[in-house]
């Protein structure tokens, strides 16, 4: 892509649901997204980051019955424990905000009333799942069965984990209350629909290989070979969430108001940024990008019905969804039962989040496949690449230029055309990075790990340092050996951003970044070298693998 006009962008994450821990599942979604933001504004691009807790819906509501509190006091206490732990995974967001804002109410009314005035929202009654012992209207994601499209058993009431499908709750085959384990009783209510149909044309034209990744958009075409159906954007009291301004007793469904949050991240952003208003991004005529990072699981959300609200309310549509498979921990699907379910902080616990974020970079593709968490890898892949051969690059030659020679570089480089080579793979590595192929990014960057140290293996500097004669040989060859480090260094930061921070102190230079890469540090004084990272040892891998909560 042509980097000499530097572009605006907005990238999202899914809104984490605001009823417990961040686990390592959204941890792959945030670290991924969180790379690419940081290579967008490492090349000179402003990139926003943003997300902020999903915050409505029965769970939260329950939820807070249980601890004898009010919903708000959960979300907001929930909303804190994800930010500090994204934090702790280096995830940098400029805004993290909440469904359960004056913004999202605003935003949720506005998109309402436009949907109105254009005769997308119609009412009519449905039959509806309620629990004869607990009392209340059953949201979706409180009754189970099996999926009416695949046959799938134990799914959920609004769509099918196992064939992505989405249907009302009334499709399940044998359905039972989550709440109670009692058969729902199906009871007439009024409820409010948006009238999919009506984008049909949009949503045609917008699903294609452009904006979506080409499985999916495959995937999604299925749809138009028959009429859209109406989807039920409301539920019935009691909920936690914002009531139909027009419709007493109802309130959004959460996949109505939950898309809207990202503008409302947006916006509460923007309030405190006037450089920046919602139409910077959002406008019709925008020239900006707008990317959302999820999890294939919510596909149809983002793509069929969040383009049609958008298009339906003024808005423009996001330039591209990008969909990533699930975690499996050492081959299993993360269950607390399996003990395979492990949360952020319980890594934080155990290892440097640096490990995480370089095997989550070194697994991810552009595709929807899932990737897997093999501990034996795990452990293996950081300690051979991170430490073995990335960080020993630089403890090699340091030592060499803080004992001999005082920290002082030498005024030249002793293979410039090796340099040249280095400076030069940085126009793949930055392709594979836009195109969010991380697997090959690191890929390509632990063969340039290995052929610099294959050159300081080639000249033997400690060798060499035995003879006061050829002292300033080895001045230039571990000179060499630290800018390739140096360069890998800035091809590793959107990765490794705390570990960069570290190496910029260490070779006392500026912020490392793709357009001072090419100029090599000469005759400039390093710091004392300090060890970055501490290979991971197989009792820490125990432990990281063993019951948490």
């Amino acid at each position: 892509m042509d980097q000499s006009i530097p572009r605006t962008i907005l990238a999202t994450i899914a809104l984490p649901y605001a009823n417990g821990p961040i686990h390592l599942g959204h941890l792959v979604e945030a670290i991924q997204a969180d790379i690419w933001v940081r290579f967008q504004q490492l090349r000179g691009n402003t990139c926003l980051y943003l997300s902020g807790s999903d915050a409505h819906g029965t769970a939260i509501m329950l939820s807070a019955e249980k601890q004898d509190c009010s919903p708000e006091e959960v979300i907001t206490r929930i909303r804190q424990q994800h930010m500090t732990t994204f934090s702790g995974f280096q995830i940098h967001f400029d805004a993290f905000h909440t469904t359960h804002s004056d913004e999202n109410r605003a935003l949720c009314t506005t998109i309402y009333n436009a949907l109105k005035a254009r005769g997308d929202i119609t009412t009519r009654s449905i039959s509806q799942a309620f629990d004869p012992e607990k009392g209340l209207f059953l949201a979706d994601r409180f009754i189970k069965g099996t999926c009416p499209r695949c046959k799938a058993p134990d799914q959920f009431g609004d769509n099918c984990e196992v064939c992505g499908a989405t249907y009302s709750p009334s499709d399940l085959i044998n359905p039972t209350s989550a709440l109670s384990g009692a058969t729902p009783i199906m009871k007439e209510s009024e409820h409010v629909f948006f009238q999919l149909e009506h984008h049909r044309d949009t949503l045609e034209a917008w699903v294609t290989d452009e904006h979506l990744q080409a499985p999916v958009s495959k995937k999604l075409r299925e749809w138009f070979n028959e009429p859209l159906r109406d989807w039920d954007i409301s539920r019935d009291a009691p909920y936690f969430g914002f009531e139909i301004p027009d419709a007493p007793g109802k309130y959004f469904y959460v996949w109505m108001d939950a898309p809207i949050g990202y503008l409302a991240s947006l916006e509460h952003h923007c309030q405190q940024h006037d450089d920046l208003t919602l139409d910077t991004f959002w406008n019709p005529d925008s020239t900006a990008e707008v990317y959302h990072f999820i999890g294939k699981d919510i596909i149809y959300f983002h793509a069929l019905f969040w383009p049609a609200i958008l298009q339906g309310a003024g808005y423009r549509l996001p330039t591209a969804v990008f969909a990533h498979g699930f975690l499996t921990i050492n081959g299993q699907k993360m269950s607390k039962s399996r003990g395979t379910f492990i949360t952020g902080d319980h890594y934080l616990e155990q290892l440097d989040p640096a490990f995480l974020r370089y095997y989550t970079a070194a697994k991810l593709s552009s595709q929807v496949e899932d990737i897997d968490l093999s501990g034996e890898d795990f452990l293996h892949r950081n300690n051979s690449d991170l430490v073995g051969k990335y960080i020993n690059l630089a403890s090699r030659n340091a030592g060499f230029i803080t004992k001999l020679f005082n920290g002082q570089l030498a005024d030249s480089l002793h293979d410039p055309a090796l340099y040249q080579h280095f400076i030069d793979a940085g126009d793949t590595i930055a392709q594979h990075y836009e195109q969010r192929e991380f697997n090959r990014c690191m890929r390509d960057i632990m063969q340039l790990a290995d052929q610099a140290n294959q050159y300081i293996d080639q000249y033997k500097p400690w060798t060499l340092a035995k003879d006061p004669g050829q002292h300033q040989t080895v001045q230039a060859i571990c000179t060499q050996g630290l800018n390739l480090f140096r360069v890998l260094t800035t091809y590793l930061k959107p990765v490794l951003p705390e570990m960069a921070k570290q190496v910029e102190t260490f070779l006392n230079c500026e912020p490392l970044n793709w357009q001072n890469r090419e100029m090599p540090l000469l005759n400039h004084t390093i710091e004392r070298f300090k060890p970055l990272l501490q290979r991971i040892t197989p009792e820490a891998m125990e432990q990281l693998m063993g019951p948490n909560e």
